[in-house]
């Protein structure tokens, strides 16, 4: 084994040790869980007086107004989108690629992403104005014979994430299973077992069972693959095929999800190095899963930059004035140039600091730098959609984008509603796949007796 493999296995744990140490956060909760829930809860209750108001009164409850007629909404939507990026990236694609750093990260990743999916539907859903009539969108025979537009991306949107929303959530559940099992054969009350028992679905471990669920694994993997691609690049295609200045571009498919594997990874560096800490889990979260990841959000980091570079070269070679406009004068000088510089500092500049190693394995130093790119991502699609819009083709229809206060408390409510539902996993559920590091632990004692020419052919099983 290289010296590289040996920095990502589990410490020096045996079965039981291992098992006891992944079940043990559901076992013998600690209590600060329940204390953050509180504050999460009452987040969360928020958003729900916030949405009951907008219902009852409507979207002139927000600050949109014309010609920003997308604003707070469609922003939170393309950001919560773009987080659920990195589950199905470690969970599926590292998955077929065989490797083994995902194993201590795709639970929680996998988890971050349907969470995340709960908040990007709400916010579209309530934008519709009348979304009581939601299943207009839906293709289904009607007997007035309504079909939706299929030239729309909207209608496509609405596709697009119901599909990657079942994908994942079977995804999930999927790599559960036998991990519900071990915590059905250890909970400590009839009540739990019963509950642990009923979601395990009699899972037993036998060879069989194992290779349906391998079987069943690939074949997700594999569905779930193109969705990496194809989600993205259809919420891109709200903006590119749109003829405002600053939205009708080529470059936004590769931009939109090379920047939602960005925020994506961030957001999961975000979620790991708290627990990890809290956890005392660094023998199984090591320093050298923390250097791959901070790795992934350089290189995308890269990726986005060079999108704004190109997004600009392209503005000033098309000789639109309009374009040019947008590109060098609303965004870098008009009222919202502070949003627009704050994007760059937090996007371009600060993702630079990940060339040093020393901040790459320091887990405070990237969790900083992570919550500075979730900053950076937020403010670019706040820039995208506002600046574009408020001025546009005419002159005499310029106006300035103010968020009002209900737009303001769906976004917070959003952020705790997913914290209450992460917080809530953590409790029930166990956040490192227990099935997954065993596998791995065996195989690096399995590497260990080979030769080094034997163990070069020796992989965990798939």
């Amino acid at each position: 084994m290289s010296q590289t493999e040996i920095e990502l296995l589990p410490g020096s744990y045996d079965n039981r040790t291992l098992t006891d140490r992944l079940l043990a956060p559901i076992t013998s909760p600690p209590r600060f869980l329940t204390l953050l829930m509180i504050p999460a809860a009452f987040g969360t209750l928020a958003l729900f007086g916030a949405v009951a108001y907008t219902f009852l009164v409507g979207i002139g409850a927000w600050g949109n107004n014309i010609p920003v007629a997308w604003a707070f909404a469609i922003i939170n939507f393309v950001w919560w989108i773009g987080i659920g990026h990195a589950g199905t990236f470690i969970s599926a694609v590292l998955l077929l690629l065989e490797q083994r750093w995902r194993t201590s990260l795709n639970r929680i990743a996998e988890g971050m992403t349907l969470f995340a999916l709960v908040q990007a539907g709400l916010m579209p859903l309530l934008h519709l104005g009348r979304p009581w009539f939601f299943y207009w969108l839906i293709p289904y025979p009607a007997t007035m014979e309504l079909w939706p537009q299929f030239m729309s991306t909207l209608t496509w949107d609405v596709a697009a994430v119901t599909t990657y929303t079942l994908v994942s959530i079977l995804f999930f559940y999927l790599g559960l299973i036998p991990d519900l099992a071990a915590a059905r054969d250890r909970a400590k009350t009839l009540r739990r077992r019963r509950a642990y028992g009923l979601f395990a679905l009699g899972w037993r471990g036998s060879a069989r069972h194992w290779r349906h669920y391998r079987t069943a694994q690939l074949l997700l993997a594999g569905l779930a693959t193109p969705l990496v691609l194809s989600v993205h690049s259809i919420v891109s295609m709200d903006f590119a095929i749109a003829k405002l200045p600053g939205w009708h571009s080529t470059i936004f498919p590769p931009y939109f999800v090379a920047g939602a594997i960005f925020s994506g990874f961030a957001m999961v560096v975000t979620l790991v190095v708290p627990l990890r800490r809290v956890y005392r889990l660094e023998g199984i979260i090591t320093v050298r899963h923390l250097d791959l990841m901070a790795k992934m959000i350089l290189l995308t980091g890269l990726i986005v930059s060079y999108s704004y570079v190109s997004e600009a070269f392209i503005a000033w070679q098309s000789g639109d004035t309009f374009e040019r406009h947008i590109t060098f004068v609303t965004r870098p000088l008009g009222p919202f140039a502070p949003v627009y510089w704050l994007m760059l500092a937090c996007n371009v500049v600060v993702p630079q600091s990940l060339w040093f190693s020393r901040v790459r394995k320091t887990p405070l130093a990237l969790w900083i730098v992570a919550l500075f790119v979730q900053v950076g991502m937020w403010t670019e699609r706040f820039v995208l959609i506002v600046t574009s819009q408020h001025q546009d083709y005419l002159p005499s229809s310029w106006e300035n984008y103010t968020p009002s206060l209900i737009d303001g408390t769906l976004f917070f409510g959003t952020v705790s509603f997913f914290v209450l539902l992460f917080l809530a996993m953590l409790r029930f559920v166990p956040f490192l796949p227990i099935a997954e590091q065993k596998e791995l632990l065996h195989a690096s004692k399995r590497e260990r007796t080979l030769s080094p020419k034997e163990a070069g052919d020796v992989r965990p099983a798939r």
